[in-house]
């Protein structure tokens, strides 16, 4: 649709946020970040906010086409950050057990590494900007939403 009538249909924007969401509610549940079984419709803990994009004034037509080459990069990176995050979720699992908390770095390493995917997403998958995501844990102005936060 983009790509030949430069239209982003709103049900579609918005069955790509639903999933989203719904797929960092389970991820956030995964990581041990939430012990509410994730909803299917309610929001929870995680705020995924993402606004509609405007197909022919703030994207590219053409765009589409190369986005998915464009990211192989953050997929070579985010692979080994996942991994990672995973370690790290094993070791925060540990550490609730003794401590009854969830350590203040791993959990803001596991944010930023949801939040990452998050921009990946948003720009390869769901289509919602062109502008290329930053290879950051935690880009400057960008708070990944995910909470309560730890103590």
């Amino acid at each position: 649709m983009i790509l030949f009538r430069q239209k982003y249909p709103r049900w579609w924007f918005e069955w790509n946020r639903e999933l989203l969401r719904f797929v960092n509610r389970v991820a956030v549940y995964l990581a041990l970040m939430d012990d509410r079984y994730p909803s299917t419709d309610e929001e929870q803990s995680v705020r995924l906010n993402l606004d509609y994009p405007d197909a022919r004034l703030g994207l590219n037509r053409w765009m589409p086409l190369i986005k998915w080459f464009l990211a192989i990069p953050h997929y070579i990176v985010l692979f080994f950050l996942t991994v990672g995050a995973v370690a790290a979720v094993i070791g925060a699992w540990f550490a609730i057990l003794v401590t009854g908390r969830y350590p203040r770095g791993l959990f803001s390493y596991v944010e930023g590494v949801i939040g990452w995917h998050n921009r990946v997403a948003g720009y390869a998958a769901i289509l919602i900007t062109d502008e290329y995501p930053p290879f950051a844990l935690h880009p400057e102005g960008m708070h990944s939403g995910i909470g309560p936060q730890p103590e």
